[in-house]
């Protein structure tokens, strides 16, 4: 398959103090708000679902529904309208699969620019729930709860494939993430040991 992408600044500071703070404002509250809610509700539900039913099954139903409303609203809306970005798959004429990866592109006049409060709501909703069904996870694994393993692990894949989608979208399709966490890693450590030594020397 063939990965088409392309690469956007899409948080680069503005120089107007004005369009500055627009910025910080939720331009999309309604889509913030269900970026957040579906994912935590499923997670409310399956902490609490042995307190309030002793239904297996309707809890299971009820947090495969909230996840799958979960994927389809990132995926399709809360991406496109709070940070620019949108991923899917099409299938072409001789039947290969194409993974396509987008980010808008950000207007000369700044319309369309995403919001910096957005930004934080969405990638903190993206990156913390599916690190907490991993936990979900070991949790279940470890104390052979054998039965939620299965909605766990459907909390992971649906969760983590939007995770992944998206910080494809964000860091370009052809990069290699891997070299680039090794070199955060390394200019990280790189500024530790300036830092230690200017403290050093002073």
């Amino acid at each position: 398959s063939s990965d088409d992408i392309e690469d956007v600044s899409l948080f680069d500071a503005d120089d107007d103090v004005s369009r500055r703070s627009k910025k910080s404002k939720i331009r999309h509250p309604v889509a913030s708000f269900f970026h957040l809610f579906f994912r935590v509700s499923a997670i409310v539900v399956y902490l609490l679902c042995e307190l309030l039913t002793s239904s297996f099954i309707a809890c299971m139903v009820t947090i495969i529904l909230l996840l799958s409303c979960d994927f389809w609203a990132v995926k399709n809306v809360t991406g496109r309208l709070m940070v620019g970005l949108r991923w899917w798959n099409q299938v072409d004429d001789d039947g290969r699969s194409h993974w396509v990866f987008e980010a808008r592109k950000v207007s000369a006049q700044g319309i369309k620019t995403s919001s910096e409060a957005e930004s934080r709501i969405f990638w903190l909703g993206l990156i913390t729930c599916p690190m907490i069904w991993v936990i979900f996870a070991f949790s279940a694994l470890f104390s052979f709860k054998v039965k939620w393993l299965a909605v766990v692990v459907m909390g992971v894949v649906l969760q983590g494939a939007n995770l992944y989608g998206y910080i494809r979208c964000k860091v370009g399709s052809r990069k290699n993430l891997t070299s680039m966490a090794t070199n955060y890693l390394g200019k990280q450590f790189l500024r530790q040991t300036v830092a230690k030594e200017d403290q050093t020397a002073s």
